[in-house]
C-alpha cells in the first residue's frame, strides 16, 4: 500500500512548485516579452490492493509557458506596421508645418516681393521703392534656401538613422541566431527552455521594430526573412545589412544585404518597421519636395530674369539679371550623377531649356553605345526615347538637354539626372544696385509736335524676346534696339479710307508700309532690320540681316502728316510697362505649360506642393492612428493569454499555499497514525 507520508510528500513538492511559479510569474509580470508560465501536474501511478487501486500522489511533469504562434506573429506584424507609420510621420509632420506656416513657407514671401515690385512699379524713380524690393528678393531668395537646407539637412540625418539601424539589426540578429543555438542545444538534454524562448521572442519582437520580417519556425529554429524573402537569420547564421551610399546617388543611403562573398541591394524592397517608414517617406515626400520646390524657384528666377532683361534700368541700360543664372557651370554640372561602376569616364552636362516644360521627375539616362543613350522617367520608368550626345542641336527632354561635359562612355554606364533638386539650395539674389532694377519697357513712342489729329497710339511692346543664356542673341538684339531706332511712324491722306502709313527709318528711309481704319482700334506689327553702332547690318550665321519686331495698337483718326517716334526708353523714365510685367508673372501660368501653353502660376505651383505635403501628413496621420489601435489590440490580445495576470496570480498562490497547508496535514496525519501504531505495540 502506498506509504502516505510519500503521497504527503508529493503534495508538498507540487504545491512548493506551484508557488515558485506563481512567485516567477508576479516578478516577471513587467518583463518585456515574457509570457507567464502553468505548473502541469498529474497522478503518480497507482498501485493494487485486493481489488481496488490506490493512488500514489502526485507529481510535477512540465512548467508549461501559454504560448499562442499565432498572437504573437500577429503582435510582430502590427508592431512592424505601427513603427512605419511613426516613423514616416515623425518626418513629415515637421516638414508640412515648415511649408504652410506663413513665417516659414515660401507664400507669404512671394507676396511681399511680388507687393514690394508693385511699390516699385508705382514709383519707378523712387530709390527708397527699389531698395525694398531688392531686400524682398533677398528675403525670398533666403527663404528658398532656408527649406532646402531643411529638407537636406532631413536627408542627412535620415542616411545617419539608416546606418544606425542597420547595425541595431545586426546586432538583434545575432541575438537571435545565438537564442536559437542555446534553445537548440538546451532542449535536446533539458526540456523546454521557457526564458529563453520569451528572450528570443522579446528580440524578434524588437526586429520587427525595425524592419518588416517574415518568421517561420524550423526544428525550434526561428528563421528570419526580409519581406523580399531574402535570409536574415538562418539557424545560427546570420546575414547583415548596410547603409551604403547608394550607386545611382551618393547624397542617398542605400541598404544593402550582405551574404557572406556577395552583396544585394534591397532598398526598394524594404517594408516596415521604422527603417521601411524613412524609406518611404523620403521616396514619396522628401526628393519630391525637393523637385518641386527646386522647380518653382527654377521657373520664379528664369522669369523674372528674362523679363528684367527685357527692360530699361534707371541709368537707360538694358536690364540686370535679379537672381543668379540657372544655368552656371556649377548648377549645370550638379544636375548629373554618375552612376558608381560605370566603365567609362563621361560626365553629363545638364542644361535647362524651358523651365515651363520642368516636371518634378528625376531620369536615369542609360548609353546603348558611345553616343546613343535611352532617358527613362524615374521612378515609374517612363521611356522618354533614345537620343544622340552628338545630336546638334541637343534634343531637349521636358525642359532640359544633355550634353557630354568630358571623357567617353561605354555601354551600359548610366547616369542620375536631376533636373530641379538643387536649385533651391543655389538661388541666389546677384543684383546689388537698386538703379539697375529695369522697370522700364525698351521702347517709348511720343507724338509728334505738330500732330493735328485725334489718333491715339498705345505705348509699343517689344515681341522679340531676349535670351539671357544666349550672350550673342542678347548682345545683337541690345545693339539693334539701341542703334536701329528712332524710328518714325507717319500716316498719309486721311480722307481715304483705309488710311496708309510709313515706318521711317532715322534717315528717313522707308522701313514698312500698312493701312489703318480710322476710327477703329487697329493693332500694328513692324520689324527693323538691326545695324550696330557703325549703321553695318547685324546678321545671322547665314548672313541675313537680323530684325527686331514691336507691335503697338493705334486708334482714333490721325491727320496727314501726323507723326509718332518710337525709341529706346532713356534714363529716369517713368516708363514702368515691364515692371507690370514682371508682376504679371504673379498669376501668370509659368509652371507646367502643357502643350495648349496653359500652366499654373507660381502661387499655385508652391500650393500644390503645399497640399501634396499636407495630405500625406494627413493620410500618416490616420495611418498611425489604425496602426496603433491594431497594434494596441493586438498587444492586448497577446497579454490576455500569455500576460501576467497579478490578481489571478495572488488568487493562485492563495490556492498554493492551502494545498501545500493541506499536504501538510496529510503527513502530520501519517505520523500521528504511526506513532499510535507503536504505542499500541
Amino acid at each position: 500500500m502506498a506509504s502516505l507520508i510519500n503521497i504527503g510528500m508529493s503534495g508538498l513538492n507540487a504545491s512548493q512548485s506551484g508557488l515558485h511559479t506563481t512567485g516567477n510569474n508576479i516578478t516577471n509580470a513587467d518583463v518585456a516579452g515574457y509570457s507567464r508560465q502553468q505548473n502541469v501536474q498529474r497522478a503518480n501511478g497507482s498501485q493494487q490492493y485486493g481489488n481496488v487501486f490506490i493512488g500514489t500522489g502526485t507529481t510535477l511533469s512540465d512548467v508549461r509557458r501559454v504560448y499562442n504562434a499565432y498572437l504573437e506573429n500577429q503582435l510582430r506584424t502590427t508592431t512592424s506596421l505601427s513603427s512605419d507609420a511613426s516613423a514616416y510621420l515623425n518626418q513629415v509632420a515637421p516638414i508640412d508645418s515648415m511649408l504652410s506656416d506663413a513665417d516659414t513657407g515660401i507664400t507669404a514671401a512671394l507676396k511681399s516681393f511680388f507687393t514690394a515690385m508693385q511699390s516699385a512699379a508705382a514709383k519707378p524713380n523712387e530709390d527708397a521703392s527699389r531698395q525694398l524690393l531688392l531686400t524682398s528678393a533677398q528675403s525670398l531668395s533666403k527663404r528658398f534656401n532656408t527649406i532646402a537646407n531643411q529638407l537636406n539637412e532631413q536627408n542627412t540625418n535620415i542616411n545617419g538613422n539608416l546606418a544606425s539601424m542597420a547595425d541595431q539589426v545586426n546586432k538583434l540578429s545575432a541575438t537571435i541566431a545565438q537564442y536559437n543555438d542555446q534553445i537548440s542545444r538546451v532542449s535536446v538534454v533539458e526540456g523546454t527552455p521557457n526564458d529563453l524562448l520569451d528572450q528570443r521572442n522579446e528580440a524578434v519582437r524588437q526586429l520587427s521594430e525595425l524592419v518588416g520580417t517574415q518568421v517561420v519556425e524550423r526544428e525550434g529554429n526561428l528563421d528570419i526573412y526580409l519581406e523580399n524573402g531574402q535570409p536574415l537569420v538562418m539557424g545560427k547564421t546570420i546575414n547583415t545589412l548596410e547603409a551604403v551610399p547608394s550607386k545611382n546617388d551618393p547624397t542617398r543611403s542605400s541598404i544593402q544585404l550582405n551574404r557572406g562573398t556577395t552583396v544585394m541591394d534591397v532598398t526598394s524592397s524594404l517594408n516596415g518597421g521604422e527603417i521601411g517608414g524613412l524609406l518611404r517617406y523620403r521616396s514619396e515626400v522628401l526628393d519630391p519636395s525637393l523637385n518641386e520646390l527646386g522647380r518653382v524657384a527654377l521657373v520664379m528666377a528664369d522669369q523674372i530674369n528674362k523679363q528684367l532683361a527685357q527692360g530699361i534700368d534707371k541709368n537707360g541700360e538694358f536690364g540686370a539679371a535679379l537672381f543668379n543664372s540657372i544655368n552656371s557651370a556649377e548648377q549645370i554640372s550638379q544636375r548629373s550623377t554618375a552612376r558608381s561602376g560605370n566603365t567609362g569616364n563621361g560626365m553629363l552636362d545638364v542644361t535647362i531649356k524651358d523651365t515651363g516644360k520642368l516636371s518634378t521627375s528625376d531620369y536615369q539616362v542609360t548609353f546603348t553605345s558611345a553616343t546613343g543613350y535611352s532617358v527613362k522617367k524615374l521612378p515609374e520608368g517612363t521611356n522618354m526615347g533614345s537620343f544622340d550626345i552628338t545630336d546638334d542641336p541637343a534634343p531637349v527632354i521636358d525642359g532640359f538637354s544633355l550634353s557630354l561635359n568630358s571623357g567617353t562612355n561605354n555601354p551600359g554606364d548610366s547616369f542620375k539626372i536631376t533636373p530641379t533638386r538643387n536649385a533651391a539650395s543655389n538661388l541666389d539674389t546677384v543684383l546689388t544696385d537698386p538703379k539697375r532694377i529695369a522697370l522700364a519697357s525698351p521702347l517709348t513712342a511720343t507724338s509728334g509736335s505738330g500732330n493735328q489729329g485725334t489718333g491715339i497710339i498705345g505705348q509699343p511692346n517689344l515681341t522679340s524676346s531676349l535670351d539671357i543664356y544666349d550672350a550673342t542673341q542678347r548682345l545683337d538684339l541690345q545693339n539693334g534696339l539701341k542703334y536701329s531706332t528712332p524710328v518714325k511712324l507717319v500716316f498719309g491722306d486721311d480722307t481715304a479710307s483705309p488710311q496708309t502709313y510709313k515706318l521711317l527709318d532715322a534717315q528717313g528711309g522707308t522701313l514698312g508700309t500698312g493701312t489703318i481704319i480710322p476710327g477703329q482700334a487697329n493693332k500694328l506689327q513692324f520689324s527693323v532690320p538691326m545695324v550696330d553702332s557703325t549703321g553695318a547690318p547685324i546678321n545671322d550665321a547665314s548672313g541675313t540681316q537680323k530684325s527686331f519686331t514691336f507691335e503697338m495698337e493705334v486708334s482714333g483718326s490721325p491727320k496727314q502728316g501726323d507723326n509718332y517716334t518710337i525709341a529706346l526708353t532713356g534714363a529716369g523714365s517713368d516708363n514702368n510697362r515691364n515692371g507690370q510685367s514682371v508682376i504679371d508673372l504673379q498669376t501668370k501660368g509659368t509652371v507646367e505649360v502643357g502643350a495648349n501653353g496653359k500652366g499654373i502660376s507660381l502661387t499655385d505651383a508652391y500650393g500644390k506642393l503645399v497640399e501634396n505635403v499636407g495630405g500625406k501628413t494627413a493620410q500618416a496621420q490616420m495611418d498611425v492612428d489604425s496602426t496603433t489601435a491594431l497594434h494596441t489590440s493586438a498587444k492586448a490580445s497577446r497579454d490576455s493569454l500569455s500576460g501576467v495576470q497579478l490578481d489571478e496570480e495572488a488568487g493562485n498562490l492563495i490556492k498554493y499555499q492551502q494545498y501545500y497547508t493541506a499536504s501538510s496535514q496529510i503527513i502530520k496525519a501519517a505520523q500521528e497514525i504511526f506513532s499510535t501504531l507503536i504505542n499500541a505495540l
